[in-house]
């Protein structure tokens, strides 16, 4: 992982540059896919009357070229950089935890062997005979990758089916040669 530290308005300090690879070494073994770590300190001269001068700001780059920032202030760089750290591991955490919700949903590949045997233009319908000599009834909407108007019988297809409530009914019908690479 590339780690960029740097600091504006302020010298940076070999206690803060430590404290900053020792954090962003623990996120990492926690997030071992960190691509890229920035960190910048500074020091916000402009409100010299407030007590949150000191800035922390850390970005870290996961795959997917998604960035995760957070900036703090506080009273001391020690604090801001403690404060900045938790806000993106409790970030990195959400964002794992959305990712992790994403199921890739992939239809099943029909398992099954059949010729058709009879097809019904009109009705919207027909019948499959599969290898152990039974018919599977089909609907039109079952069929991948195939018109209802081409299919014809002695075609050979492959197919899914589940019971109904006359007997087996393809889920997914197709042709041999859609599986093909």
């Amino acid at each position: 992982m590339n780690l960029e530290v740097e600091s504006r308005n302020i010298a940076m300090t070999p206690r803060w540059k430590t404290e900053i690879e020792e954090r962003m070494a623990a996120l990492q073994r926690g997030h071992d896919d960190i691509i890229h770590g920035r960190v910048t300190l500074t020091k916000n001269r402009h409100h010299k009357k407030l007590d949150n001068v000191a800035e922390a700001l850390v970005l870290v780059t996961v795959p997917t070229r998604q960035t995760i920032t957070s900036r703090k202030e506080d009273k001391t760089f020690e604090e801001a950089i403690r404060s900045a750290f938790d806000a993106v591991s409790i970030e990195l955490r959400k964002y794992r935890e959305k990712r992790a919700d994403k199921v890739a949903r992939v239809e099943p590949l029909p398992q099954l062997r059949g010729v058709v045997s009879k097809v019904f233009q009109n009705q919207g319908y027909g019948f499959i005979l599969t290898d152990g000599g039974g018919e599977v009834y089909f609907h039109k909407n079952a069929l991948k990758g195939i018109s209802f108007d081409h299919v014809q019988d002695g075609q050979e297809v492959l197919f899914e089916s589940e019971p109904g409530e006359k007997g087996l009914h393809a889920t997914i019908v197709q042709a041999p040669h859609v599986l093909k690479p």
